[in-house]
């Protein structure tokens, strides 16, 4: 795991961890990096007070596969992400900010990592911005997801055309972490594509207002 993803890489901005009341972890896509996901957080954050975090994958991506392949296919590069996204979470913590102050948000393949990370250790978030992703594997296997929501707000948008996310992998994602008890916003964009529009930067801004 050593020589994969490393925490080590990790960029920040916003106000300092160590004075910041809030974080917001950005999960940038495949063939992505974080200086695209700090354009989008310039975009969005408004608070003074809001540390930025954005984990970095080794080579830009951070597993070989669709998020539908087999679970062998894409490791050891799954675990190695899950296992960044554990440190990135944890070194927030020490700093003193709760995951109920903690947002996680992640576009395409970085979309998939935040939703299924989060559905791994599910407590309760600030919220969690899912544009574009579900949760990862061939088939859903619930066994993996565990811990309650207890309210969390999940907003997850998408195309019903996306060549990458198949409409009905957002609509099962869904039910399954509205079952594990997050507050679940779904909105299903006509003819989008893969991209962020708008209305969903506008739902990322009302998510934030405190």
């Amino acid at each position: 795991m050593q020589d994969l993803h490393k925490f080590e890489n990790t960029v920040y901005a916003g106000a300092d961890l160590s004075k910041a009341n809030r974080a917001m972890i950005f999960v940038h896509g495949r063939g992505d990096a974080s200086d695209k996901m700090l354009l989008l957080a310039n975009g969005v954050v408004d608070d003074p007070g809001m540390a930025l975090i954005f984990p970095k994958a080794t080579n830009n991506s951070w597993y070989p596969k669709s998020f539908l392949a087999s679970t062998e296919e894409n490791q050891p590069w799954l675990d190695a992400a899950m296992e960044n996204m554990g440190k990135v979470v944890a070194h927030i913590k020490s700093k003193g900010i709760g995951e109920e102050n903690i947002f996680l948000l992640g576009f395409s393949q970085g979309a998939c990592l935040a939703l299924d990370y989060a559905a791994r250790n599910a407590t309760k978030y600030a919220g969690v911005m899912v544009l574009s992703g579900g949760l990862i594997g061939p088939v859903i296997d619930e066994s993996n997801y565990s811990g309650d929501f207890a309210g969390t707000e999940i907003f997850i948008g998408c195309s019903d055309s996306d060549s990458h996310i198949p409409l009905q992998r957002l609509v099962d994602s869904a039910s399954v972490v509205a079952a594990m008890g997050a507050k679940v916003d779904k909105r299903i964009y006509p003819g989008m594509g893969h991209l962020i529009n708008e209305d969903e930067l506008a739902k990322v801004k009302m998510m934030l207002i405190k």
